[in-house]
């Protein structure tokens, strides 16, 4: 699976192993940003990471900056993509499963390595179960539609 990730400083310093851990699952990974802790704004990383989700580049998208709130929300604004932020795997899983979300956002100042890599493990293993989800996952894809207007 083709994964793009990205993060901003605050990511930065739990992002390499999460790329190392995909990695060793064998995954192929593009990190996309940043590379440095020096400060900077984690929405161009989320767009970023997001458009290149959305044109299908890239199966997946991963995001890490301190919450992981910020930057999903700013993956969100792109068309087609459903990123969630996740603490526990449990959410990572059913955001697949359920809403099948296509980028996985977590924070380091919230989450540890071990723990960001269960989240990431819980979710990649996890698939869309369609059925009554897909109805609801259309709608949502209504709701971006009627909104671009």
């Amino acid at each position: 699976m083709k994964i793009a990730i990205g993060g901003d400083h605050v990511g930065q310093e739990l992002k390499p192993t999460i790329v190392e851990y995909l990695k060793k699952l064998g995954h192929e990974v593009k990190d996309f940003g940043t590379d440095s802790t020096e400060r900077t704004d984690y929405p161009k990383y989320g767009e970023t990471v997001a458009k290149e989700v959305a044109s299908g580049n890239f199966d997946l998208g991963i995001l890490i900056c301190g919450t992981g709130v910020g930057i999903s929300i700013s993956a969100n604004k792109v068309r087609g993509i459903r990123a969630v932020v996740c603490s526990e795997p449990y959410s990572a899983k059913l955001s697949k499963e359920h809403n099948n979300t296509n980028i996985l956002a977590f924070g380091s100042r919230v989450v540890g390595p071990e723990l960001a890599k269960m989240i990431v493990k819980e979710w990649l293993d996890a698939e869309f179960e369609g059925g009554r989800h897909a109805r609801r996952v259309g709608m949502i894809s209504d709701i971006e539609d009627k909104n671009d207007r």
